[in-house]
């Protein structure tokens, strides 16, 4: 597995993660045995680097990583990312020192440890990227050992450049893959320039890219890709990356004919991530332990050619980018 220095944390991670939203809840019922298995067969596969949140499950998600990272044997090394901010109504006034230091003792509660590797901001209202109390009550828990680093998760490109701005962002967590590009006009290059990770988050455009959903298939009234296509419960973006349902299966069609042989159409569009030297973890779900243990052999294949990116953007330019492009 290969690895990269996440930001200003100078901790290697591998360059695909998990994401363990769906181990917590909004994806379909995920049981513990299966959860634990999930967990144990990616780091199995290489995985260092597993990102949660402290609403995930309303804390389910923290306790099932910290229960799984116990486990392992003394010197087994393993990144734990949280976030914290959605607890609460989404004003910029409930982003206090208060609340930070109580999301905070809860997180590390749950995951069984003292010091959290990395805590970010979880998607918080624009005016808090301006906020210096904000960051300096961040500052202030790195200092007592609270934390050992502090990045933010965004929404928009305009957040993610503001808090690559702030000199003691570590990382930034951001939506990019085949069907979000905007990313790389500005963000990638600017968060390389400052020493800023980037964790790309919904790579697979919430399964759009497995190339496994039809016009047909259904999804379960618990699973955000049914409630929240429209943004009903928390940003559109975050659902099949903003993309209308039907535009993305066209898309995904065109992008199966760009495929290498020998990579399943997830194992692609992470190679696709990963082709980016900014990036420095992926951070797919995965619901089984087969999908976790094929996420990661993306890392193990062969850089795309040239000609692959410059098609891949086509079908975003003619397809996506007139609906997504200004809107994140």
């Amino acid at each position: 597995m290969q690895e990269r220095i996440l930001g200003r944390t100078g901790v290697p991670v591998s360059v695909v993660g998990l994401g363990a939203w769906q181990l917590g809840a909004d994806w379909g019922n995920v049981d513990e045995d299966a959860a634990l298995a999930t967990l144990a067969a990616a780091h199995d596969a290489g995985v260092t680097f597993i990102d949660t949140a402290d609403v995930y499950g309303d804390g389910r998600s923290e306790r099932l990583v910290g229960q799984f990272v116990r486990s392992l044997p003394a010197g087994e090394r393993v990144t734990v990312a949280t976030k914290m901010g959605r607890r609460v109504p989404q004003e910029p006034d409930q982003y206090t020192r208060e609340h930070f230091r109580a999301w905070n003792d809860r997180s590390r509660e749950n995951l069984g440890v003292d010091t959290l590797d990395l805590v970010q901001l979880h998607c918080p209202p624009t005016p808090v990227y301006d906020n210096d109390a904000v960051f300096d009550a961040l500052d202030e828990m790195v200092q007592e050992g609270r934390l050992r680093g502090y990045g933010v998760s965004v929404e928009t490109t305009a957040e993610a450049l503001a808090a690559i701005a702030r000199p003691n962002v570590a990382s930034v967590q951001i939506i990019f893959n085949m069907l979000r590009l905007k990313p790389l006009d500005e963000v990638l290059p600017a968060a390389e320039k400052a020493g800023v990770g980037i964790i790309a988050r919904v790579p697979l455009a919430s399964g759009l890219l497995s190339g496994k959903y039809d016009e047909l298939t259904t999804f379960g009234a618990d699973d955000h890709r049914n409630y929240n296509r429209h943004g009903e419960a928390f940003d559109q973006g975050e659902t099949f990356s903003g993309v209308d349902y039907n535009t993305g299966l066209e898309a995904v069609r065109r992008l199966r004919a760009l495929k290498p042989e020998n990579l399943t159409m997830s194992q692609f569009a992470l190679r696709w991530i990963i082709d980016h030297p900014a990036v420095s973890v992926v951070i797919p779900g995965a619901r089984n332990d087969e999908q976790a243990r094929a996420n990661a052999e993306a890392a193990a294949a062969p850089a795309l050619p040239a000609e692959t990116h410059t098609a891949v953007a086509a079908v975003y330019d003619e397809l996506i980018r007139e609906s997504v492009h200004g809107r994140w």
